[in-house]
């Protein structure tokens, strides 16, 4: 690390643990937007860590598990206490890859998580959600077997993930909800219409994924993975959002800092209940997550961001069709 700037520290909503901000995201250490390699991603892990760093996101799908065993791998030799382990479950995958829907059933969570305390090498984790909501599946019952697994230590805190203000909550009516993980930057702002009102109303933090917009945002915006199928990569879509970005490229320049560091900050300023997730997948990557807390925006910088990114301004949905019609959040 090249930085010695210290992460901040924020609460993830009145009930749930005290993270660093922003956290680390370990999507793209396991395949997602391209080819990866594994000593790399546990020198991404260790320098997050090293930094000050607290809070990993990870999937139990992420490389169907890989990202997991990934985690192990790193936090060998440390203590576990120190961090805070975020944990998605209940997307299912075929042989082939190919994502084959959402299991929300209790004994479904019970089962994902056994599998995950494995590979994580842990008796517990720390934050525990669905990652989409099962519409076959009454929400009180998923997070109804996410609390029996509280209750008997195996996870401390239950979150919720790209749902919108109602199934929030019905949620929240069954045990203490932590956070929402949702997607929230200058190119997606469909939160504060709903989503974000209600958490505040119920003490409920948001842990802000796509703050970078997968890379459109202050990155090389390369077409790997994930990214080919993005509505916001295609065509004429992608001219429009990056000369968007580049709009911002003037200021993070007075400011010292990248337009990366400045969308980070953005969402940050945004609220102290908001953690931005920033995936990093290499050490450069990680000197920029960490370097971002130095970035602090006044009242006259957010409003000149607002008049340079307006809100909706980006071309595109954030995910393909069928995946945007799969969303709670977007009902």
């Amino acid at each position: 690390m090249t930085t010695t700037t210290p992460l901040g520290t924020r609460r993830l909503g009145r009930t749930g643990p005290a993270v660093s901000s922003p956290g680390l995201g370990g999507m793209g250490l396991s395949g997602a937007y391209g080819p990866s390699d594994d000593d790399e991603g546990v020198r991404v892990l260790h320098a997050y860590l090293d930094a000050g760093g607290t809070l990993l996101d990870t999937g139990d799908f992420y490389g169907a598990g890989h990202n997991e065993w990934l985690i192990r791998r790193a936090l060998e030799g440390r203590d576990r206490d120190g961090v805070v382990l975020s944990v998605k479950f209940g997307a299912m995958r075929g042989p082939d890859g190919a994502f084959a829907g959402i299991d929300g059933r209790p004994a479904a969570v019970r089962n994902f998580l056994t599998y995950s305390l494995q590979r994580l090498g842990t008796d517990h984790v720390d934050v525990y959600r669905p990652a989409r909501l099962d519409r076959s599946v009454p929400i009180e019952d998923t997070v109804g077997a996410i609390a029996e697994l509280v209750d008997k230590g195996y996870v401390r805190h239950i979150g919720l993930s790209e749902v919108g203000a109602e199934t929030i909550r019905r949620a929240a009516a069954v045990a203490p909800i932590s956070d929402v993980q949702i997607e929230y930057s200058l190119f997606s702002r469909g939160i504060e219409d709903e989503i974000l009102p209600v958490c505040r109303e119920l003490g409920i933090g948001i842990t802000a994924y796509g703050v970078l917009s997968r890379g459109l945002i202050g990155g090389s915006g390369a077409i790997e993975g994930a990214r080919t199928v993005s509505p916001r990569f295609q065509g004429a879509n992608r001219e429009h959002n990056a000369a968007l970005a580049a709009r911002l490229e003037e200021l993070a320049a007075a400011k010292a800092a990248s337009v990366a560091q400045l969308a980070i900050a953005w969402v940050a300023a945004q609220g102290e209940d908001i953690v931005p997730i920033v995936g990093s997948r290499r050490l450069n990557q990680v000197d920029t997550l960490v370097d971002s807390g130095r970035v602090t925006l006044g009242a006259e910088e957010l409003a000149r961001i607002e008049d340079l990114v307006p809100r909706g301004a980006a071309r595109g949905d954030r995910y393909p069709s069928q995946a945007m019609a799969d969303l709670d959040s977007e009902r």
